[in-house]
């Protein structure tokens, strides 16, 4: 059986491709249409902390549903929420149903190139269909690496925003439909993945040695998510503010940057270093990277090392997701990784805090956000490198699950 057929693969693929173009567009352009919408950066900054704090209470729920239902029904109805509230976004003018369907939508933070590619339960089916673990890391990554290429379709499109014969507001309106589409589409390429028999569930959250590695992730993980709230999703705004860039500028920078975390991700499946170091050493310098665009006087020097910066987060991506689950039983994949995903998305609600701080001094949210995420890369070490000799003894018997 081929790479890309096992367990409906090139579906999930796909999806990712599509949900990757539509809800990058989103992402790059939701802080410019408020700005237009003459929202401040601090108010932005709040709704987004409202769109995450919603979003993450519904990852919550979805993830303990899916030990008991199955990873890939969950996946599909957490994928629903982006689906009706960008056709809302598209449809409406007033300020209150846009706030609205922002927060049903679930769309704010990180404008990464693995932005499109991470939804609920995801990470759960990976690692429950392909148990081991390097397999893991390779399946990730190629996620990753197609997810992030097909970015580029996001920030072209903010890119030809200002090109677009209509009103600027008309003319994201008009390209908000047209993420619709691809979300939807997305969405029904999801209903022929295939999912492996997972053993039953025996706990009724998590078993305690997938809590107490889970606690760990947790911590550094917040740690990290918190300066990344600061730093990052008001970044395409910042961009326009610290360098007075047009959107068709920002959309460039990040479309290099999507090609650059693309590069980053195949490699990841041909370097042979150990896990959990790449993991922790390419997150320490995420923050170092945000910190010299924030000391960069030159728009063209910031926007290189955010390039660069895309390269890195690339390349460590997949090796994290692969640690973040290794310490943990295959019957709590879909609880453990939701924790650990609204975890780190409560802890970007500090994007209310970057928001204040671009309005004190334009550098503060990247210098701020940039030395908690290093602090970050250097706890998840700390925390998680004793896991590397525990993790045979965890349910040695998952590997031999028949398809």
């Amino acid at each position: 059986m081929g790479f890309f057929d096992q367990m409906g693969f090139k579906y999930l693929i796909i999806s990712r491709i599509l949900r990757s173009i539509g809800l990058i567009f989103i992402t790059l352009s939701s802080s410019l249409y408020l700005s237009l919408l003459h929202f401040s950066p601090a108010l932005i900054g709040l709704i987004f902390a409202g769109v995450i704090a919603f979003s993450s209470s519904i990852s919550l729920g979805l993830g303990f549903l899916g030990d008991r239902i199955g990873y890939k029904k969950i996946l599909i109805i957490g994928d629903s929420f982006a689906v009706i509230g960008v056709l809302l976004l598209a449809i409406t003018s007033n300020p209150s149903f846009i706030i609205l369907a922002l927060i049903i939508s679930g769309i704010s933070g990180s404008a990464g190139g693995m932005r499109g590619l991470f939804s609920t339960g995801l990470t759960a089916l990976v690692m429950s269909n392909w148990p081991e673990e390097r397999e893991r890391v390779t399946r990730i990554a190629v996620l990753t690496s197609v997810a992030s290429i097909s970015s580029v379709g996001g920030s072209l499109m903010l890119t030809f925003h200002s090109y677009l014969p209509v009103s600027p507001i008309e003319s994201y309106r008009i390209l908000f439909f047209v993420s619709f589409l691809m979300l939807l589409v997305s969405q029904i390429n999801l209903f022929f993945l295939k999912e492996r028999p997972r053993p039953k569930k025996t706990t009724k959250i998590l078993k305690r040695s997938s809590l107490s590695y889970s606690l760990k992730v947790i911590a550094s993980n917040s740690l990290a998510g918190f300066g990344i709230g600061i730093a990052i999703p008001l970044l395409p705004l910042w961009f326009s503010l610290r360098f007075h860039m047009p959107s068709s500028e920002i959309g460039l920078i990040f479309t290099a940057s999507y090609i650059s975390t693309s590069l980053g991700s195949f490699l990841a499946t041909r370097v042979s270093f150990e896990t959990l170091k790449v993991a922790s050493i390419t997150r320490i310098l995420n923050g170092v990277f945000l910190i010299l665009m924030a000391l960069s006087p030159f728009s063209v020097v910031s926007a290189l090392i955010y390039v660069i910066r895309g390269f890195n987060a690339g390349l460590g991506a997949p090796n994290r997701t692969a640690v973040n689950i290794r310490g943990i039983s295959s019957e709590d994949y879909g609880t453990a990784s939701s924790l650990q995903g609204v975890a780190t998305r409560f802890s970007q609600l500090s994007s209310g805090i970057g928001g204040y701080l671009m309005e004190v001094a334009l550098p503060l949210p990247e210098e701020v956000g940039g030395i908690i995420q290093a602090i970050g890369g250097f706890t998840y070490m700390r925390l998680l490198r004793k896991r590397k000799e525990e993790k045979k003894v965890i349910d040695k018997e998952e590997n031999k699950r028949p398809l």
